[in-house]
């Protein structure tokens, strides 16, 4: 039987384990598989574009797992009450086929985002950063703030978001958040202005300019999330041309990312290389950083690996029959039109068909 995880059971291990601790295990994870780089089977997401937004498909494997993801991308979504973003993942054992986990991934992709933000963060910005400007506080906002707090120590945020509302939002969501200063912002300039880490994480399927270069100061890191379909980017092209750009893989970022908007051979780093040691991460102190991010196949086999994992610890979930398990495997139609199966074993029924 395949083991269902719904959204209940998510928030349940989000109470049980702690949002803090769920993300900084994820993060454990993903770095775990960026490290096997090579095991994995890797193409871009398979993605079918509409007026209103997209629908994605994120397939990856390696020797023995196979996942994907389903998730869509509607920024109009919220005028009708719907969620902008939403999604679902399946983990299956590659040598049988067999699903193991159906999830939901809406909440899941929130906190795998957020793991992946930090890690790479760790990565990439100075050494001891303490402040960081948000930008976008919507759905995963809140998600993001608690990840750079827990895992990289910031303990200010300066907060921006054209919705008063939802900057309004964040700051209560935010505000039983120990050791963590939130302070809402009336502008973009004056979030961003002395921070040591940006944070983008807005919504609009346009080619924005949330970001100009003389907002930019040395040294900081940009953790540019909101930017993740054609079409659809947050920063000024000439920030990615000062910068040192790290992606996660490269044949889709091209496509999705921020570096949509260069020629194809501008120079960008996967961070696989940087977390296998390979490529550094940050080269100088006053060099800024960009990470260009569009999430990737193979964090979403990180965070369903990882629910797989502790949902059995802790027996969340529940059973399903997703697949039919007939007493004969040859006999599907015989599970079809008679549940009881064993009937098909009884020598007398079984003659009187042949004689038939």
């Amino acid at each position: 039987m395949t083991r269902y995880i719904d959204v209940n059971d998510v928030s349940r291990l989000v109470r049980e384990v702690g949002l803090p601790r769920m993300i900084a295990s994820m993060a454990s994870y993903i770095e775990q598989d960026y490290r096997r780089w090579d095991a994995f089977e890797k193409t871009a997401r398979l993605a079918s574009h509409s007026t209103y937004g997209v629908i994605e498909l994120t397939p990856t494997s390696d020797s023995g797992l196979y996942s994907f993801k389903y998730a869509n991308g509607h920024p109009g979504n919220t005028h009708a009450d719907l969620m902008t973003v939403m999604a679902f993942g399946v983990l299956a054992d590659v040598d049988t086929g067999y699903p193991l986990l159906l999830s939901e991934m809406t909440l899941t992709t929130a906190i795998r985002t957020a793991a992946t933000s930090a890690l790479f963060a760790r990565f990439l910005a100075r050494p001891h950063c303490q402040s960081m400007a948000l930008i976008g506080n919507g759905a995963q906002s809140e998600f993001q703030a608690i990840a750079f707090h827990h895992l990289l120590g910031i303990n200010e945020i300066r907060v921006f978001d054209i919705d008063k509302t939802a900057r309004d939002k964040l700051v209560c969501n935010l505000a039983h958040v120990r050791g963590l200063r939130v302070t809402p912002c009336s502008s973009i300039a004056e979030a961003v202005r002395g921070a040591d880490i940006i944070t983008t994480v807005t919504a609009d399927k346009t080619n924005a300019t949330i970001l100009t270069p003389e907002m930019i100061e040395d040294g900081m890191h940009i953790n540019a999330v909101g930017g993740d379909c054609p079409g659809k980017t947050e920063l000024h092209v000439d920030i990615l041309r000062r910068a040192r750009v790290v992606v996660e893989y490269e044949p889709q970022t091209r496509v999705a990312g921020e570096i949509q908007q260069l020629p194809p051979d501008f120079p960008v780093v996967e961070f696989q290389r940087i977390v296998r040691g390979q490529e550094k991460g940050r080269e100088s102190q006053s060099q800024v950083t960009v990470f260009d991010s569009v999430g990737f196949a193979i964090e979403d086999f990180s965070a369903l690996r990882y629910l797989h994992t502790i949902s059995r610890e802790r027996d969340i979930g529940s059973q399903l029959d997703l697949i039919p398990n007939p007493p004969d495997p040859k006999d599907l139609y015989g599970l079809a039109m008679d549940a009881r199966l064993d009937k098909r074993l009884n020598p007398e029924i079984l003659a009187q068909a042949v004689a038939s």
